[in-house]
């Protein structure tokens, strides 16, 4: 079952419709860029990913894999109710999901069918900010992108569906939720969107730590400059996010090791 340090797990391509195929490519690819930019938590946390015309259902990562090791084949598929629809055979490893993952997720595919993706990391900065009372603050042109992003006090390990609610009301019809005392989640269209979106809240998390950190006063932005800034990041005036970054991340890829596709 493993071999050089590897997972060696049967490809599940003949088992899939090739819609579902390419989900599962991307799904993988994702999870490989989130470690590679160095947002990922060992095997801990999830990202998840409807499944094209196959309605309640999504692809997430077997609870047991780092992220660098996810493939295509690697993917659990799962329902909104939890029911595990086909997984690979890990053999005596026997990999399941977490439970936390499928709260969050099942609640956010059930609730909102026009998003294909959902990431959610623990990383220091997003775990940092999440603990600081002030929140995000829109100091720098890609943390403005943020202006209105929601906020979801904790309330413990998300394991109870019945915090599934208060999820979804804090998320509301936005991309970006910061999840106190605790970590990030963001949504998208595509799996490109997604990935964006989290790319650039990490980078608005870091640099405001780092600006902080150097215990001096912080040049504010006029509230209208803020709306502005917000409103040129915004669907209506913008190309989707990813569009032109996704292809070049999947190239990047490529070239690092093209094995999440198997």
């Amino acid at each position: 079952m493993v071999e050089n340090g590897r997972l060696k797990i049967a490809s599940m391509k003949a088992r899939c419709t090739p819609a579902e195929w390419q989900a599962r490519v991307d799904l993988a690819a994702c999870y490989r860029l989130v470690d590679l930019y160095g947002m990922s938590d060992m095997m801990a946390n999830h990202i998840s990913m409807r499944v094209p015309d196959e309605d309640g259902a999504f692809l997430i990562n077997a609870y047991g894999m780092m992220y660098e090791e996810i493939t295509a084949s690697s993917l659990v598929k799962i329902g909104v109710e939890g029911n595990i629809l086909s997984k690979p055979d890990f053999g005596n490893l026997d990999y399941g999901i977490n439970k936390a993952g499928y709260v969050i997720h099942s609640a956010v595919h059930e609730a909102r069918h026009e998003l294909a993706c959902v990431i959610h990391t623990h990383s220091w900065a997003s775990m940092a900010v999440s603990a600081l009372e002030c929140g995000l603050l829109p100091i720098t042109q890609t943390a403005m992108r943020f202006l209105k992003i929601g906020y979801h006090d904790y309330q413990g390990v998300v394991l109870d569906t019945a915090e599934q609610a208060s999820l979804l009301k804090d998320l509301g019809q936005g991309e970006a939720l910061i999840l106190r005392n605790h970590g990030a989640l963001v949504v998208g269209r595509t799996v490109g969107e997604a990935f964006n979106w989290m790319h650039r809240l990490e980078l608005s998390c870091r640099s405001q730590l780092a600006a902080m950190a150097c215990n001096t006063p912080l040049v504010q932005v006029p509230q209208p400059v803020l709306e502005e800034t917000w409103n040129n990041y915004q669907p209506g005036t913008r190309r989707p996010y990813g569009q032109m970054e996704w292809p070049a991340l999947l190239r990047k890829l490529d070239r690092l090791d093209p094995g999440y596709k198997t």
